[in-house]
């Protein structure tokens, strides 16, 4: 190639590649950066949160070994102070009872008192005062209870009573319902690893997800007794629970 025309063509070609490069680089700085990489062999599998999260249940019937019973008068008068003493003597009468049913002191309160004006259907208009008194005490003999309320209403001349039934060690019976749980729980893990070819591990966490008992309902009665005996059929008490395990896998 002659010299002129070599000395012509090089600096074209120089001009040619360094407007190359500068493209590039305004190309290269409009793009979002980009990181590539392995990743570190050191990683643990727990730590790249793989494992099996299941949720167990159970439920457990107990029945009740205590029953919680519920008294109350009132009295309506037309001065506050009539009110009150008219009540404390009606009180008084209902407590006596109760604790002629062998009640102790340490299983009896008082769960509510109050003492207020009645008013006219207008509102405005103060036609008297009402006094109540509500108490509370254990029964533990949860299949005598019926005698209880007849004694409280007839003879101690309660005007309302109610009773409910309960377990007097409730934190025993949770954690059977939650130990089965947890196990209902494990029996899921394990089937759900083998179905997946792999091995359960060890527990990592476990959440208690909920926990809460239905018993009979509570038996109410008014002022009015009846002839017969009162019969409350005690029936079970059901504690259900659900808990939450994850589990690693190996």
């Amino acid at each position: 190639m002659p010299a002129s025309l070599r000395g012509i063509l090089i600096p074209v070609a120089v001009a040619t590649v360094s407007a190359i490069v500068v493209a590039a680089a305004i190309v290269a700085a409009n793009r979002p950066t980009v990181i590539l990489g392995a990743p570190s062999a050191s990683v643990s599998s727990s730590s790249l949160g793989t494992g099996v999260l299941v949720t167990g249940d159970a439920t457990i019937s107990k029945k009740p070994d205590i029953s919680f019973v519920s008294a109350g008068v009132e009295s309506q008068q037309a001065t506050a102070a009539a009110a009150q003493a008219d009540l404390a003597g009606k009180a008084a009468k209902l407590i006596n009872r109760i604790k002629a049913l062998g009640v102790p002191d340490s299983d009896f309160t008082t769960s509510g008192y109050w003492l207020g004006p009645v008013y006219a259907p207008s509102g405005q208009t103060i036609t008297g005062y009402r006094a109540s008194e509500q108490l509370r005490f254990k029964w533990h003999n949860v299949d005598s209870v019926g005698k209880a309320l007849d004694a409280v209403v007839q003879e101690g001349a309660a005007t309302n009573a109610t009773a409910s039934f309960g377990l007097a060690d409730p934190k025993a019976a949770a954690a059977e319902a939650r130990s089965a749980a947890i196990a209902d729980a494990r029996s899921k893990a394990q089937a759900m690893a083998a179905a997946a070819g792999v091995k359960l591990g060890q527990v990592i966490r476990v959440s208690d997800l909920s926990s809460y008992s239905r018993g009979p309902a509570p038996m109410s009665l008014g002022a009015t007794a009846a002839k017969d005996a009162t019969q409350i059929p005690v029936g079970e008490l059901e504690l259900q629970v659900s808990v939450e395990v994850d589990f690693t896998i190996v």
